[in-house]
C-alpha cells in the first residue's frame, strides 16, 4: 500500500486537458450515463469534461487530491488491489485516465474495470503511447521509453508501459466487443518543450502522447 500510495502522490493527481477532451469525445459517442466512475480520478479534473454524459460521477483513487471538487463522492482504494468496495455491475461507463501505466498488474486492474462495468456498458482506458515518434526515438537512443524514463528530476510514478496492442489484447482476453483505439492529437515536439501545432498533418499514432483504448462488454 505503502508504494501504492507513493506512486499516487508524485502523481499529483492531474492529466493534460487534450486527455480529458479525448475521453468526452469517446463518451460523446456512448448512451447517456446513470452511474459514471471515475477509476483512478485523481483531483477530479475529468468530472466538468463528462458530467453531460452522466447524471452521476463517482471517483475512486489511492488517495483524495486536494481540489477535488466538494460534495462529489469519493472512494479511497488501493488500485493494486480488488475494488471490494463496490459491487459487480455498479457503472455504466468505467473511466481510468493515465492510471494503469502506475500499477504493478495491469491485467488483473483490467478485469476489475470491465467487473465494474454493467452489461452493455463501456470502459474507458488511456495511456502514454509508446508508439509516438518521440517515445520511438527515446527508445532507440535512450534504451527508455519516453514516458518511463529513470534518470534524477525525471516524472517517476510510470512503472508498466503498455502498447496500443496490449490494450486490444487485454480487451479481447477480458470477452470485450467493439474495441476502438483513439489517440489525443497532442504531442511534444522532439528535443523541445513545445507542442506539435494544431493541424491535420499532426496528428494520429505518430504524433500524440497519449492514446485511449474503449470497449464495451457485451450484454450476454
Amino acid at each position: 500500500m505503502r508504494n501504492t500510495i507513493t506512486r499516487a502522490e508524485q502523481s499529483l493527481g492531474i492529466s493534460n486537458v487534450a486527455i480529458y477532451q479525448m475521453v468526452a469525445r469517446a463518451l460523446a459517442d456512448c448512451p447517456h450515463s446513470s452511474v459514471l466512475l471515475d477509476v483512478g480520478c485523481g483531483a477530479g479534473n475529468l468530472k466538468p469534461f463528462v458530467s453531460k454524459f452522466c447524471d452521476r460521477y463517482v471517483g475512486i483513487d489511492a488517495v483524495r487530491y486536494e481540489g477535488f471538487p466538494a460534495g462529489t463522492e469519493f472512494i479511497a482504494q488501493n488500485l493494486d488491489e480488488p475494488m471490494t468496495q463496490l459491487e459487480g455491475g455498479f457503472a455504466d461507463v468505467v473511466v481510468s485516465v493515465e492510471t494503469i501505466e502506475h500499477l504493478e498488474n495491469p491485467r488483473a486492474f483490467y478485469r476489475e474495470l470491465v467487473r465494474l462495468t454493467k452489461p452493455g456498458g463501456h470502459i474507458i482506458v488511456t495511456t502514454p503511447n509508446q508508439l509516438s515518434l518521440l517515445s520511438k526515438l527515446t527508445l532507440v537512443l535512450k534504451d527508455q521509453f519516453n514516458a518511463f524514463q529513470e534518470a534524477p528530476g525525471l516524472y517517476p510514478a510510470h512503472i508498466t508501459a503498455l502498447l496500443e496492442i496490449d490494450l486490444r489484447r487485454i480487451a479481447q482476453e477480458c470477452g470485450l466487443t467493439d474495441i476502438q483505439v483513439e489517440y489525443s492529437d497532442r504531442g511534444r515536439i522532439l528535443f523541445t518543450s513545445r507542442n506539435y501545432p494544431a493541424s491535420s498533418m499532426f496528428r494520429g499514432r505518430l504524433f500524440s502522447d497519449n492514446l485511449l483504448c474503449i470497449a464495451r462488454r457485451p450484454v450476454f
